[in-house]
């Protein structure tokens, strides 16, 4: 218990100071692409933490987001404007 109380308050930790810094990555004129998703993937597994910047025209940010957390396999965290966080608190893929 003591070792997930650990992960928990560095997930913590890494969502403050990603709250913090600019966005990571940017979805940008060409919108969501295989690449981009497998950038997040990467981030996420490296990192933990990625902060991501909506900069396409898109109808509901909040769904938007959410699907990328869907696609990712990750937790969306936070919706602020045009940025959201998503995190990876597990290392299982």
């Amino acid at each position: 218990m003591d070792g997930q109380e650990d992960t928990n308050y560095s997930i913590k930790q890494l969502i403050k100071k990603a709250k913090a810094n600019h966005a990571n990555v940017r979805i940008g004129k060409k919108g969501v692409t295989e690449e981009i998703i497998n950038e997040i993937k990467r981030r996420l597994k490296e990192h933990k933490v990625v902060k991501i910047k909506i900069g396409i025209e898109v109808e509901d940010r909040k769904e938007f987001a959410r699907k990328i957390a869907e696609l990712t396999e990750a937790k969306l965290i936070e919706v602020r404007g045009f940025t959201f966080i998503l995190a990876k608190e597990n290392d299982s893929n």
